[in-house]
């Protein structure tokens, strides 16, 4: 395995800067949480860290896409999948205990690797970003709650359609969306082998669900809407914006189409997204 060592660049601190965790860190403080922290590029298909292992740094996704997983004998099961800016494994950081999850690399992908020592110090001596530590994992618990609920409480065939919708209201296109990865990880994200996520995709075709490849053609977004049933208590389908809002934003917006974005963190101006 090859790994590309980077130097750390004031654009990447800056994008650092963004996410809601560090938004409202003074400088200096916000220099002693970056301090020691280094960049590296790794290939597609680079473990991260595995179950199990002791946890010495907080990783923060710059560019690429990770999956967080779980395994027991010889099952593993997809738990999240995450794309830039996004912080991973804050929980275990701030207990100073072994990863729960496995991460690997989905497509060659920049991390910047933060000192936990450094983030557990800031966080004692900064009560602005322990309050920013509180919401984030707090978000993180309410989106695993909402995980919960949707396998134990839904069909998979009602797990896909509500699937579609997230990400139909996610790339802000109620007729087409590109799914965001492979079949197999989607499969195992929505707790599904893949023979039964493409019997769920054909069953879906009585409903105006048009596959090809990745992409997908929603012909009757209405009728898929009343077999999926969404929830606000279980489902949450946030339009992405122009700035990363972390998991604390993400469950303080509501599922009401048209809801307001989020505003931009404190000292950072809004940009418009781009493709």
């Amino acid at each position: 395995m090859i790994l590309w060592f980077m130097s750390i660049r004031q654009t990447d601190l800056d994008r650092i800067r963004t996410l809601p965790l560090f938004a409202d860190m003074t400088p200096s403080v916000f220099r002693d949480a970056t301090a020691g922290a280094f960049l590296q590029r790794f290939p597609a298909g680079t473990t991260l860290l595995m179950e199990g292992d002791p946890v010495d740094f907080l990783y923060v996704l710059l560019d690429g896409a990770v999956e967080l997983q779980g395994s027991w004998k010889e099952k593993e099961a997809v738990l999240a999948v995450l794309r830039p800016v996004s912080t991973f494994i804050l929980a275990a950081v701030m207990l100073e205990a072994p990863a729960l999850m496995s991460a690997r690399t989905l497509e060659r992908s920049e991390v910047l690797m933060l000192s936990g020592e450094a983030l557990r110090r800031t966080t004692r001596q900064d009560p602005a970003f322990g309050f920013a530590v509180v919401q984030e994992l707090a978000g993180c618990y309410r989106g695993v709650v909402r995980m919960v609920k949707a396998h134990k409480l839904r069909g998979c065939l009602e797990r896909v359609a509500n699937y579609l919708l997230a990400q139909s209201a996610r790339q802000g296109d109620p007729h087409h969306i590109v799914l965001p990865y492979g079949k197999r990880v989607l499969a195992s994200l929505l707790g599904m082998t893949p023979e039964n996520l493409s019997r769920a995709f054909a069953q879906l075709a009585d409903y105006g669900v048009q596959v090809r490849g990745p992409e997908i053609h929603l012909a009757r977004p209405r009728a898929l809407e009343r077999l999926a049933r969404p929830s606000p208590l279980i489902d949450n389908h946030v339009k992405a914006g122009p700035l990363p809002i972390g998991r604390a934003g993400t469950e303080s917006l509501t599922t009401t189409p048209g809801a307001p974005p989020p505003p931009a963190p404190s000292g950072v101006s809004a940009a418009p997204r781009t493709a």
